[in-house]
């Protein structure tokens, strides 16, 4: 099967090995795109273990789960890499009232002991 993340890869070759604590991303944007695909999946458990361990308190596997479930999962869109340590994308999903919705973020990532992490997020307003 084709990889969520949308880098035209296969799954097994792409997001999995991820997700199955294979191996680490190598870069920001590579954890960016398997943590979309891992709301489309869903895997609540690589979420917030990707999730920077200071900021896993205001998260839960059941919330990230469930938010993956409830929506489905159409497309990513990688904006910019304006850092090292940033991703700007836009991740289009269908809400659970089945409304069409573009999820726009400049995303923080910090790499601790050659592991990246998910930070935190700015919501981009396209208006």
């Amino acid at each position: 099967m084709k990889c969520p993340c949308c880098s035209n890869k296969l799954y097994a070759e792409c997001c999995q090995p991820y997700h199955n604590k294979e191996k680490n991303a190598p870069t920001a944007e590579a954890l960016m795109r398997s943590r979309f695909s891992a709301f489309a999946i869903p895997n609540g458990n690589y979420l917030l273990n990707t999730t920077l361990p200071a900021k896993r308190k205001f998260h839960s596997v059941e919330e990230l789960q469930e938010w993956g479930e409830i929506n489905n999962w159409v497309k990513l869109e990688i904006v910019n890499v304006p850092a090292e340590n940033q991703v700007e994308f836009k991740a289009f999903y269908i809400d659970y009232e089945g409304k069409a919705q573009i999820h726009h973020e400049l995303s923080v990532f910090q790499k601790i002991n050659n592991r990246w992490f998910y930070v935190s997020g700015e919501f981009l307003n396209d208006n």
